[in-house]
């Protein structure tokens, strides 16, 4: 008899869907600036991106591939948002090491608010999961993938998803 698998959990169960309103939230950046989605998406559609830690190694891999390619991912049409539970002097001093040159986004306090609003919260752990969304200008989810702990994104997709977001504009 085969002993019982543990149930692995639903990454992204939680998550708002394509179609459905984006939470709204307001987060400082790496530099203390209010970031509100509401208002960044009247003029671009957002890609938030949220990460488990900074420093670490999946993280900064992916996070590179973005700013090697961030033409891509923040233009006249969209700009990406990286969303970790790190606090703001962490972010900070990773994007100036790293040269990212895109918003990322503290969710530190109250602690993984917009995680948990995004379905995207591994509370036991403190951090979010590999959530992607991209939000249009009407704040609704047109495209969204998760990926639970360890599980890297594949950065060709959210090309595609951005592209795609393009066509249909």
């Amino acid at each position: 008899m085969n002993a019982a698998q543990p149930e692995q959990p639903a990454y992204g169960a939680d998550s708002p869907r394509v179609g459905d309103s984006a939470p709204d939230f307001s987060l400082t950046d790496q530099y203390g600036q209010q970031v509100t989605l509401s208002e960044v998406t009247r003029d671009r559609h957002a890609l938030l991106v949220f990460f488990p830690f900074a420093f670490s190694s999946i993280c900064t891999g992916e996070l590179l591939e973005i700013q090697l390619n961030i033409d891509r991912f923040s233009n006249d049409e969209v700009q990406v948002y990286g969303i970790s539970c790190d606090p703001g002097p962490s972010l900070k001093w990773w994007a100036a090491y790293e040269g990212y040159r895109f918003p990322l986004l503290s969710d530190f306090w109250p602690h993984g608010q917009v995680a948990a609003a995004y379905g995207v919260l591994l509370e036991a752990a403190g951090m979010p999961v590999r959530g992607t969304f991209l939000v249009d200008r009407e704040m609704t989810v047109r495209w969204s993938l998760v990926h639970g702990p360890g599980e890297q994104r594949d950065i060709g997709v959210l090309h595609e998803a951005v592209r795609d977001l393009h066509a249909t504009a």
